[in-house]
């Protein structure tokens, strides 16, 4: 899964200079660390299976939060409590969906059909006619990642991938939200909590005794601090130097940095029509949030 911002940050504008090069490097390495984690999340699957991995990564990352931010639990309404749970199922649906995915496609092929949903939403909050056309692109690149055929690739891990995409729209929608009625990482603490409610009973009906190994806990906790931890502080801080559309576009990198930790740590090679598309996907990402900051 990508990360991505914990809020809806104002678009203002930033002095170029190295402030603006050390942010770029923060938002790289907190991507960098998110796909890396992904990976490693897979190496996790024979032992913990896809739900055990994504339960353990959760609660673990929900942990931390608290941990850190200690939210504020009184004084919201019935709408900010109904906003937060809703954005805590998005979170956890997309978590859950992305890793079933990538339990049966490459971990790149599974971050470029996810970004179709941020993508999606792009075009369709945009509603230029520049927009329509990045669309059209980014399907050409999964018609091609597919050989022009979605049967070459596991058509389960393709729905899991679509759906944690349109997850992923959810998320974006519901974090604004969250965070305009929640004051610092609050409404994200309590948001990832109800997310590991729903995920971790999963994860222990699925893996049972298998999630108590100390092995397993303790690449659980790299999994949550690479997938969460890191990428979450890194993206804040990167927030302080650069334009929220500056980090929009670095943001869309996230296939092919996907599809460079696959190759590298799970050994998931890609042909090069394949790297094709995953590239048409990445400048149609970059392309339609560029279009709609205009």
């Amino acid at each position: 899964m990508t990360s991505t911002v914990t809020s809806s940050p104002t678009l203002v504008r930033h002095p170029a200079g190295r402030g603006s090069l050390g942010g770029v490097g923060l938002v790289l390495s907190g991507a960098v660390s998110v796909q890396f984690g992904s990976a490693c999340a897979a190496l996790l699957f024979p032992r913990a299976g896809a739900l055990g991995t994504v339960g353990l990564r959760i609660a673990f990352a929900a942990l931390l939060l608290l941990a850190v931010t200690r939210p504020r639990l009184r004084g919201h309404s019935r709408t900010d409590w109904a906003v937060v749970i809703g954005f805590g199922l998005a979170l956890g649906g997309m978590n859950l969906l992305f890793y079933q995915a990538i339990a049966r496609v490459p971990l790149g092929a599974a971050v470029t059909l996810e970004v179709l949903g941020p993508l999606l939403l792009s075009v369709l909050v945009s509603r230029r006619a520049a927009s329509y056309l990045w669309a059209g692109l980014a399907l050409a690149g999964v018609c091609l990642l597919s050989g022009g055929d979605l049967g070459s690739l596991d058509a389960g891990g393709v729905a899991f991938a679509l759906g944690a995409g349109a997850m992923w729209a959810a998320y974006i929608l519901l974090n604004a939200r969250a965070g305009a009625r929640f004051p610092r990482l609050d409404g994200l603490a309590i948001a990832m909590c109800v997310a590991a409610f729903v995920s971790l009973p999963l994860g222990v009906a699925a893996s049972g005794a298998a999630l108590l190994e100390p092995g397993v806990l303790g690449l659980g906790l790299a999994i949550a601090v690479l997938s969460s931890g890191v990428p979450y502080t890194l993206e804040l801080l990167a927030l302080r130097r650069l334009s929220a559309a500056t980090f929009a576009v670095l943001m869309s990198l996230a296939p092919a940095l996907a599809a460079t930790a696959g190759w590298l740590v799970l050994g998931q090679g890609l042909s090069l029509p394949q790297c094709g598309a995953i590239g048409l996907v990445v400048v149609a990402s970059v392309g339609a949030v560029r279009a709609g900051g205009r």
